[in-house]
């Protein structure tokens, strides 16, 4: 099984010099890396805790903690890439639909591994609220060991009124039609007993990437604004500029960050690039 060596900080934090050959010169800000078939996009839950998908190593960086990121700089926007992936994500970006401005937390990236040939399929970052530090004070001084292993740190998270967005970009093409089964398939089995509004905010989710060519480079932002309420977002190479879909339903919102940061994550690299970044600004 592959694995990718990274250092890491989230990325709100910054230190005036460089800490490893894998961080960004200056900045000190380092982030791990986390086809047709459904399972290589996001996959049943209990497969990607096998060995036929990576998971990261992480070593941590010592940095000051900071609300202003700093990283390299394009325009009047400052990214950092996903070393595993080259993926670009901004240190903090404004989505349509959210009231306020999110930083980037963390990254990971999944990769499906056929025989010895491991193969990239998506890159994944957490954008949070900053101000979702002070719903965590009971967390502070805990090892990202502890805080990866024990879910209700993520469950904290998702509980805060404040919005989070995940970021997928893809690095390979899939169909519209085999991501969403992928999603689905990861999603229905943490729905015991679907609502009529459960099924409703499926279909509205399903239609969404219906007949939809996903194309390499694709991003997709699944945001939540409170615990019953998400919105999507669907664009190419740039950040959206509209939402796709609003879906509502506890149920589903719940079950999908589940999905991502529960027990059994789809993607284990980025849950924990997440819990190190969330040890390092807690202490």
């Amino acid at each position: 099984m592959f694995g990718v060596e990274a250092n890491f900080s989230p990325i709100w934090l910054q230190s005036s010099t460089s800490i490893s050959k894998n961080c960004i010169s200056k900045t000190g800000i380092c982030l791990p890396g986390s086809l047709s078939n459904r399972n290589l996009v996001l996959g049943k839950a209990r497969s990607s805790v096998s060995s036929q998908f990576s998971l990261c190593k992480y070593s941590r960086t010592r940095t000051h903690f900071s609300l202003k990121a700093s990283s390299t700089s394009v325009g009047s926007a400052e990214y950092t890439e996903e070393p595993a992936t080259k993926v670009k994500f901004q240190t903090t970006l404004s989505l349509p639909g959210c009231s306020s401005s999110l930083s980037l937390l963390g990254t990971g990236f999944r990769e499906k591994v056929f025989a010895i040939v491991g193969v990239k399929v998506y890159a994944a970052g957490l954008y949070v609220n900053p101000s979702v530090l002070s719903e965590l004070n009971s967390w502070k001084e805990q090892s990202a060991t502890k805080i990866q292993e024990d879910s209700s740190l993520f469950r904290s998270v998702f509980q805060a009124p404040l919005e989070k967005s995940l970021q997928i970009v893809l690095v390979r093409d899939v169909d519209g039609k085999t991501f969403w089964n992928a999603l689905d398939d990861a999603i229905s089995p943490r729905i015991k007993s679907p609502t009529t509004a459960d099924e409703s905010a499926l279909s509205t989710f399903r239609s969404i990437f219906q007949e939809r060519p996903l194309k390499k480079g694709s991003f997709i932002f699944l945001t939540w604004l409170d615990t019953s309420k998400m919105i999507v977002s669907v664009s190419s190479n740039r950040l959206p500029s509209s939402v796709d879909a609003t879906i509502e339903s506890g149920n589903v919102t719940s079950s999908l960050f589940d999905v991502f940061f529960g027990d059994a994550p789809v993607c284990p690299s980025l849950k924990a690039s997440v819990a190190d970044g969330f040890a390092t600004v807690l202490k």
